[in-house]
């Protein structure tokens, strides 16, 4: 069983939120509060919660104290930077957002930036906006954008340039969204980076549960970044309670790639 306080080298494998249906309770033991259970088996969560509400700085700073010292989280910026204002005129929400999120301290690891598949890449307001953040925040930046244009040269030179990584995505828009872009690191400064995927379910989204076979492909495919690479895995099919079920799954089937691996096998 996967143990939420240590995590080593291997992928961080976890779920939108962290709620435990009644099906995957036994997997997650224990009579307290479900993200206690949760970081005690997986060694990451997603809050998407911070997307659709505020939240006080005690309340990020009540999650931290309830997980183990290796637990890290990702937290998303709020819709009415990424979708409302379309990124423009976002400073006085961002300022609030970071104090808020702060709460979270050290266990904070990745920022999220989930775009509308309507948003289009400029760079004349993705350069501004990013690198507001970057100044603000030192945490790790991906972002998952929809619409096509971010998936052709200039946008991809652009992440790189602002160091913000792009997210791998299932169910892809277009092929490139299948796999990271954007900046993947390292750098010279200390930032660091992360390879982050979102898998959504598919074929029906936030509901498909991932078929083991899916589920080694994917293990395959991180088994060759190189070691030590920050490699974040994210279930966002939580409506059907497949989610955690597939976390769990996962971690068994990225542990046999790593074993194929060391076996050297190709």
């Amino acid at each position: 069983m996967p143990a939420g306080g240590s995590h080593g080298h291997g992928p961080r494998v976890g779920t939108a939120g962290w709620s435990i249906p009644r099906e995957s309770a036994a997997a997650f033991p224990g009579e307290d509060q479900h993200l206690h259970r949760y970081a005690r088996v997986l060694s990451c969560a997603e809050i998407n919660s911070s997307f659709h509400r505020s939240h006080k700085a005690s309340v990020y700073e009540r999650w931290a104290s309830s997980t183990p010292p290796g637990f890290r989280f990702s937290a998303k910026l709020p819709r009415t930077i990424s979708h409302d204002s379309g990124l423009v005129g976002t400073k006085a929400l961002l300022a609030r957002f970071l104090d808020e999120v702060a709460g979270l301290g050290e266990k904070l690891a990745v920022l999220l930036v989930q775009f509308p598949p309507s948003l289009a890449f400029d760079a004349g307001v993705v350069v501004p906006f990013f690198s507001d953040l970057r100044r603000r925040c030192t945490k790790a930046l991906v972002c998952e954008p929809r619409h096509a244009s971010w998936f052709d040269a200039p946008a991809e030179a652009t992440l790189i340039e602002c160091r913000v990584g792009r997210v791998a995505a299932d169910p892809a828009r277009v092929a490139a969204a299948a796999v990271p872009g954007g900046w993947l690191g390292p750098s010279d400064d200390g930032r660091e980076a992360v390879v982050y995927h979102r898998w959504h379910g598919s074929p029906q989204v936030y509901r498909s549960r991932y078929e083991p076979s899916w589920l080694r492909a994917r293990a395959e495919d991180l088994a060759r970044w190189p070691q030590g690479t920050d490699r974040w895995c994210i279930f966002d099919n939580t409506a059907s309670g497949a989610a955690l079920p597939n976390a769990l799954e996962m971690h068994t089937a990225m542990d046999a790639a790593a074993w194929i691996r060391a076996a050297g096998a190709p």
